[in-house]
């Protein structure tokens, strides 16, 4: 019977607590952002010059309409960053989803099969690893924007990212899943599966994936902060979302303009949720790495 003391334990610490409570909150606002946002930035009719540059409602000229003020285009502050932050949160996801999806199915096949499949596969890996995530991004970015028409750009930017980031972060997934299928094939209920002539996809369905999903979900989660600030850091650099279709990168940049002619609260207001929304990410994520460590799980 449990007692008290082990149960409390098995909770999770404070810090990580408050993390996913953060994530749950940033989620829900993310999903619910058409219907909480009190304008669409997306529509232009709903600018006002009016209305722009109003500092924090916390401020000295600050209005109640607007709580963390507006922008230089008349913008409320807290519209664009609930949609920014819904274009981040889509297009980490999204990154670490293909990421996730392309390196399970290498490491798999290459952990099975081994031989010169394996060879091939851990060269492009050793081949990707040695060049930076942020270079890879901007090389494949540049690439479309001189290939393809401005408004073909513009409309498939958010596939454009999630390819170029995901391109680069598959190799982590990739050694780990082989890594873990070189151990389960060894296992006497592969080898028998195995002789009584099951396929080798169902093989590795069925009796190998279920067995490494686990690092796998832990890794996507420590990798979707890694994501967020490179999509970020893309817009930020001009290589990422128009400004159409803002993620927090791209009003970060639109605000650094402004930085220093008093009107911090542009850049700083978005800067802030990209912060805590990483900083949530990584606490959730090494609480999970931890969690699921054997050797940690072991003490």
């Amino acid at each position: 019977m449990a007692t008290p003391g082990s149960l409390l334990r098995r909770l999770p610490p404070v810090s990580v607590m408050i993390a996913g409570l953060i994530l749950v909150t940033m989620l829900v606002l993310v999903i619910f952002a058409p219907l909480i946002a009190p304008i669409d930035p997306r529509d232009v009719s709903s600018y006002s010059l009016i209305d722009m540059e109003i500092p924090p409602v916390f401020m000295d000229g600050g209005d109640p309409r607007f709580l963390l003020g507006t922008d230089n285009q008349g913008r409320d502050l807290v519209s664009v960053i609930l949609f920014g932050l819904r274009i981040s949160i889509l297009i980490g996801a999204g990154a670490v989803l293909l990421a996730a999806t392309i390196g399970v199915v290498l490491g798999s096949i290459a952990g099975y099969f081994g031989g010169i499949i394996d060879s091939v596969v851990m060269r492009i890996a050793d081949v990707l690893v040695s060049f930076p995530t942020i270079l890879v991004a901007l090389l494949i970015s540049g690439v479309a924007r001189a290939q393809l028409s401005a408004d073909t750009v513009s409309s498939w930017a958010p596939i454009i990212l999630i390819f170029a980031i995901a391109v680069n972060e598959w190799v982590q997934y990739a050694r780990t899943v082989r890594a873990s299928s070189m151990v389960e094939i060894s296992r006497d209920y592969v080898r028998a599966a195995k002789v009584i002539g099951l396929p080798s996809s169902r093989i590795m369905m069925r009796h190998i994936l279920p067995n490494v999903m686990g690092s796998v979900m832990v890794i996507a989660t420590i990798n979707l902060a890694g994501a967020i600030l490179t999509e970020a850091t893309l817009s930020f650099l001009g290589a990422g979302m128009p400004a159409t279709y803002p993620s927090l990168g791209t009003l970060i940049r639109i605000g650094n303009e402004f930085l220093f002619s008093g009107l911090w609260w542009i850049a700083v207001m978005p800067a802030a949720v990209l912060v805590i929304l990483v900083l949530a990410v990584n606490v959730v994520g090494d609480y999970l790495r931890d969690r699921f460590n054997p050797k940690l799980m072991a003490h």
